[in-house]
């Protein structure tokens, strides 16, 4: 039998919601937080919270200190040059969506942008309004039957006329890493800009950016066992120069008056207003503590639960997977089983997992789907967790069939 997780301790809401007779699967729309975190946003809040960057005394110096770490943690995590690639958003939406604005001076009519058919709407949504507002042409890139980029077909999709190519790292729904590094460099070999959305794939290993070679990779916190209401941008810095301001404000001004003004470059050009300073400090704590923790046994936990995942699954007959899951998550459906029924009854008996399109309504319509279960884990999981799912899963079943 699979062991236990060493780091369950470590997460509070775990222990609290098994009193509440609650199984928590769903740590690919959020995760549980860590002890270490939740320490830092008390230290933060009772010791003198303050605004950053701007103020003279010591609360506001502390405050800016911490935060300012914070940013290189985040720059040391993924590998990048400079702590001045960072930039805070307030997610991972929030950052796709201040590229596609940001890099929309770059095109004229006729132009491509090139996505994959996979797309979470996070990162379909910014770019389709774009290509509408400016007359470009958005090129989607089929799957193979493994749910990975058709990498022959994308090849050839992207030329001299692609100016960004924006992908996600590991899908939300099929869970496979998708082969970006011979994309990428295809795409920036035709002179196109290159996005990479690490929502899902941040929290499984180190990713070193410049090792996958993007010029901007995008993340949410609360995804990496983090605060929520935060995100990051990477950006090089040859890339981050070439975005137009997004926000107008606070902080990301160099000089103004009544009728000009002038902005400071990234990244508090594009970090106007008072950021998330609470929930960047304790981005922080989370990657502390994840930088803490033995990466091959993290590794091989998370092997062993996907495997248990897999394998319950594969045994029960009625159930389909949807493409070939390598990792933390399987998506799926059941012969002559509504999603929705099936949620709500796994709900009754405390089992938290997701159903429905997942923010990815144009992938689950392709696959002639209106919904699908999603289990996804998290380093809280273990054994125990999977065995209370498939009973539940049996129960429901037999009712429902």
């Amino acid at each position: 039998m699979f062991q236990p997780s060493p780091w369950r301790a470590d997460f509070p809401a775990i222990d609290a919601l098994q009193r509440q007779h609650q199984t928590y699967l769903d740590s690919a729309a959020t995760t549980q937080k860590p002890q270490i975190l939740l320490d830092a946003l008390s230290h933060y809040y009772g010791h003198g919270a303050a605004n950053v960057h701007r103020a003279q005394h010591l609360p506001g110096a502390l405050a800016t200190q911490a935060f300012e770490r914070s940013r290189e943690k985040v720059a040391g995590w993924l590998n990048a040059v400079d702590s001045q690639q960072i930039v805070f958003t307030h997610g991972a939406t929030s950052a796709l969506n201040l590229l596609a604005y940001g890099l929309e001076p770059l095109f004229e009519a006729g132009d491509e942008i090139a996505i994959s058919a996979l797309e979470h709407h996070a990162n379909l949504l910014p770019w389709q309004q774009l290509a509408q507002r400016r007359g470009l042409k958005l090129v989607v890139l089929p799957l193979d039957s493994r749910g990975l980029i058709d990498l022959n077909i994308a090849l050839q999709l992207i030329g001299p006329r692609t100016r960004v190519l924006a992908v996600s790292q590991l899908s939300n729904v099929l869970g496979a890493w998708q082969p970006l590094e011979p994309l990428l460099a295809h795409a920036q070999a035709q002179g196109a800009l290159t996005v990479v959305d690490g929502a899902q794939g941040v929290v499984h290993g180190r990713h070193d950016v410049r090792q996958l070679g993007c010029d901007f990779y995008v993340f949410s916190s609360h995804k990496l066992y983090g605060p929520d209401g935060v995100g990051v941008l990477y950006g090089r810095s040859e890339a981050l120069a070439r975005l137009r301001h997004w926000q107008f404000g606070g902080e990301m001004v160099q000089i103004a008056d009544y009728h000009s003004a002038s902005f400071r470059p990234a990244p508090l050009g594009f970090e106007a207003g008072t950021p998330p300073i609470a929930s960047v400090i304790g981005l922080g704590a989370s990657l502390d503590y994840l930088a803490g923790l033995d990466a091959h046994a993290v590794a091989e936990h998370e092997a062993g639960l996907h495997r248990h995942l897999l394998r319950g699954l594969n045994d029960r007959e009625g159930i389909r997977l949807l493409g070939q899951p390598q990792l933390a998550l399987a998506s799926f459906v059941v012969d002559g089983v509504h999603n929705a029924d099936l949620a709500h009854m796994l709900t009754e008996q405390g089992i938290a997992v997701r159903a429905g399109h997942h923010c990815a309504m144009p992938l689950l319509k392709s696959l002639g789907l209106d919904g699908a279960i999603r289990v996804s884990l998290g380093l809280y999981n273990d054994s125990d967790d999977l065995q209370r799912f498939f009973e539940a899963l049996d129960q429901a079943l037999e009712l429902l069939r």
